[in-house]
């Protein structure tokens, strides 16, 4: 008979997502989770462990087969991003940027020939996607960024700097967001979409030194009127803002769903753990102050898995936009895998700040997608605004 907890997890999945949900954490506990803390030591990109992805259609779940994806529904794409950040923040951010951002944005507004030329590759492994958003200045503040676009013979000349870019030192494809005129705000912004590879002078990708997440390789991106395609213009000038904001509304319901990943890794640590560690002569599962931690645990982990899986659906049941939803999930979720790391460390104590334990390495890594994709300050504000009718949907 299943665990309470098991229950909880895929109580109203069907069958086949049920069966995902099994195939793919087997697949991440024996592929990905035996690595991540050498590479974590070693600042080494799990290159090797993304080309696994591909034989289980792991590249592709929000690609339609025609391309070479193994799309079939939009809760099934947060399973797996649940996962597969179960046990890795790094691959998991892979299949979350290459269909939420990338992929995404060109299936819903690319061209043909942008379709033909991209998303083959990324589901086969051989494109691994970069999206350059944020900005020195802030990332939150997309219609007043700094980097900006210019029409010239044969393309684009593009100057400013992106920062805290993941994968995109190992990038075959740039999502990129620039303002053809500033002074217009948002209706400036325009997006893009290349390979960083062809351009051939103007481009620079630096290291960004972190704390933490050192196998992701961050990096700052300079722009010095580098020059790209007529061909990389992904819809109309002037025209990004909402494609931007069709990219976020499913990049906040994928990192949703690796932060369920990552509070469930958290209290799947804690509760052996609570168990094995003795005190004063007694398992310390056994002592009331632990006993409501892992029940704090607990409870956050399922509500902001309800909530992943309620806008899944909403999704799948073709509601276009669920911007309000999308913000309940990312900031209920990043909130409860913070809370969760420090609570599992409260429990671990000393031993949550020793290389022995992943525990504290999840800490910072949560704070890090409680940043991504919105701040909980303008998630609130967002969710308040949607609920006050002082913004739409």
């Amino acid at each position: 008979m299943s665990s309470p907890l098991e229950r909880m997890a895929d109580f109203d999945l069907t069958d086949q997502q049920r069966e995902v949900r099994r195939t793919v954490r087997e697949f991440a506990e024996k592929e990905i989770l035996p690595h991540v803390e050498r590479f974590e030591q070693e600042e080494r990109y799990p290159l090797e462990l993304v080309q696994k992805l591909p034989e289980m259609g792991l590249l592709g779940p929000m690609i339609p087969e025609q391309y070479g994806g193994s799309f079939s529904d939009v809760v099934t794409y947060g399973v797996i991003c649940e996962e597969i950040a179960r046990v890795d923040w790094v691959v998991a951010s892979v299949i979350s940027v290459s269909n939420s951002l990338c992929a995404g944005s060109i299936l819903k507004f690319g061209s043909d020939a942008q379709k033909e030329r991209f998303l083959p590759g990324i589901t086969k492994g051989e494109i691994i996607c970069s999206a350059c958003l944020t900005e020195p200045g802030g990332g939150t503040d997309l219609a007043n960024m700094q980097t900006t676009a210019t029409k010239v013979d044969g393309g684009w000349r593009i100057r400013g700097t992106k920062v805290f870019i993941s994968h995109a030192a190992h990038a075959g494809l740039f999502f990129l967001v620039a303002s053809v005129d500033r002074s217009q705000k948002h209706k400036g912004v325009t997006a893009f979409v290349f390979d960083p590879r062809e351009v051939e002078a103007g481009l620079t990708i630096g290291d960004f030194p972190m704390r933490t997440l050192k196998r992701d390789n961050l990096a700052e991106v300079h722009f010095e009127d580098a020059l790209i395609p007529d061909a990389a213009l992904l819809g109309e000038p002037g025209g990004g803002f909402p494609i931007l904001g069709s990219a976020l509304d499913t990049g906040r319901f994928s990192v949703a769903a690796r932060c369920v990943g990552q509070a469930q890794r958290c209290l799947d640590l804690a509760l052996p753990y609570a168990m094995e560690r003795e005190a004063f002569g007694s398992k310390i599962g056994g002592f009331q102050m632990i006993q409501q931690k892992i029940a704090d645990m607990v409870c956050r982990t399922e509500q902001a898995r309800l909530l992943v899986y309620r806008l899944g659906r909403m999704k799948d049941a073709g509601v276009a936009r669920c911007s309000m939803e999308s913000s309940m999930a990312k900031l209920c979720a990043s909130q409860a895998a913070v809370q969760n790391a420090l609570d599992g460390m409260q429990i671990f104590g000393g031993y949550s700040c020793t290389q022995e334990y992943e525990i504290g390495r999840l800490l910072l890594e949560a704070k890090s997608l409680e940043f991504g994709e919105g701040t909980s300050e303008l998630h609130n504000r967002l969710i308040a605004e949607f609920a006050l009718g002082i913004r739409n949907q």
